[in-house]
């Protein structure tokens, strides 16, 4: 079986992108700009996000939010998200992120201002291709500065 990259946890994973895709960003800034570089990279990775979720969601089979919220542990995997869940049933899934394992590595890196683009961008894709059913609110994050990120899963209404 060939290396399937999905196995990995999920910080690991964005470590090594970070790695390669920073250098190239940087590059494309200074080459193209830091606003259309910026906004190209993001359009890329939502959409990546996007299929992810989709591919996330048969790979387990189901695609409730119960099930989503049950399988976020490679998000999490040693300590590289700490959260404190503020309410979970089958229509909300709703917790604070205290602690960003993910921005103190972008910080690390020197990649601080693009980590909420190789990182927090995606949960709202994600969640889409995992279940176009499903909403995400989200009104800060820790990346851009925030105490703590607050997700705000729901099912959506029938009406909707």
């Amino acid at each position: 079986m060939g290396f399937d990259p999905s196995k990995m946890d999920v910080i690991d994973r964005r470590r090594i992108e970070a790695m390669v895709l920073g250098p190239m960003l940087r590059a494309f800034q200074v080459e193209f700009g830091v606003e259309k570089t910026n906004e190209i990279a993001t359009g890329v990775i939502t959409k990546l996000a996007r299929e992810q979720g989709s591919e996330f969601a048969k790979g387990i089979g189901a695609n409730g939010l119960e099930d989503y919220a049950a399988n976020k542990d490679a998000w999490r995997r040693h300590g590289a998200l700490e959260i404190d869940i503020v309410e979970s049933d089958s229509k909300r899934y709703s917790f604070d992120v205290t602690r960003c394992k993910y921005a103190e590595m972008y910080n690390d890196l020197g990649f601080g201002d693009l980590g909420a683009i190789f990182s927090c961008t995606r949960d709202f894709e994600f969640v889409a291709g995992f279940n176009p059913e499903l909403n995400l609110k989200r009104s800060q994050t820790i990346m851009q500065g925030a105490t703590h990120c607050d997700f705000r899963y729901s099912a959506k209404p029938e009406s909707e």
